[in-house]
């Protein structure tokens, strides 16, 4: 196995192109998902606690804002996300999300699989998760 500068393994893996980002932005992303946890722990305690109702209009809006801004300041970075595991898991949460939220498929059992699949495409280590898959 060949190791890159970053110490990383691969074995002639094509990985997806990666451009600069300034310091502040790294900073800015650790913020807007340190954000964005704390909406979706809301947003999902809501559909698996059923007996509670839905999550606040407040907290819908927040995870949602921020999800938005954490997919621009990634992009931002990683510039082919759409076609890295990462990308692709995030497409498909959000596909998940709203079939599950349109009452396409149960929510709470699709809404829990979306965040356990979004939970493993964001912390897979770096040769999986911005592999290029297409």
């Amino acid at each position: 196995m060949a190791t890159d500068n970053n110490g990383d393994n691969s074995d002639n893996v094509r990985m997806g192109r990666t451009g600069h980002r300034p310091f502040w932005v790294l900073k800015l992303s650790i913020s807007i998902r340190a954000v964005h946890q704390v909406g979706a722990a809301v947003f999902l305690t809501f559909f698996l606690l059923s007996e509670i109702g839905r999550p606040p209009p407040p907290y819908v809006l927040l995870v949602t804002i921020s999800g938005i801004a954490l997919l621009l300041v990634e992009a931002m970075r990683h510039r082919q996300f759409y076609r890295e595991l990462s990308g692709l898991t995030t497409f498909i949460k959000l596909i998940m999300l709203g079939l599950a939220y349109h009452g396409f498929l149960p929510e709470t059992l699709t809404i829990l699989a979306a965040f356990i699949l979004a939970s493993i495409g964001s912390h897979a280590p770096k040769l999986y998760r911005h592999r290029l898959l297409f």
